[in-house]
């Protein structure tokens, strides 16, 4: 399966540029401006906290990644072919109804 990034790098650009078109008004305000104050609700503290807090959380499990690395190492790592090939099938169908849909 090819794995396409130009779609990623688009959508980068669309959120990086969506965020600086966001800064836009906050600079202008602070530069004397139109003198509006925005006020946040504590929703968006939280939002905010949420957003750092998985920021920091690895996309990996290393502890996770070194136990089975030691498993396939011993000889102890068993693969199911059945349940690969059900994830396999399920992941195919998934992907012909989004086609159609």
């Amino acid at each position: 399966m090819k794995i396409d990034t130009t779609s990623k790098a688009a959508g980068s650009n669309l959120v990086s540029g969506a965020a600086s078109a966001q800064r836009r008004p906050a600079d202008t305000a602070a530069q004397g401006g139109s003198g509006e104050q925005v006020h946040l609700s504590p929703l968006s503290a939280q939002l905010q906290s949420i957003e750092s807090a998985m920021a920091d959380t690895p996309v990996v499990d290393s502890a996770r990644v070194a136990e089975i690395r030691q498993a396939i190492s011993e000889g102890r790592f068993k693969v199911n072919a059945e349940a690969v090939a059900d994830h396999l099938v399920q992941t195919a169908r998934e992907l012909i109804h989004a086609r159609t849909s």
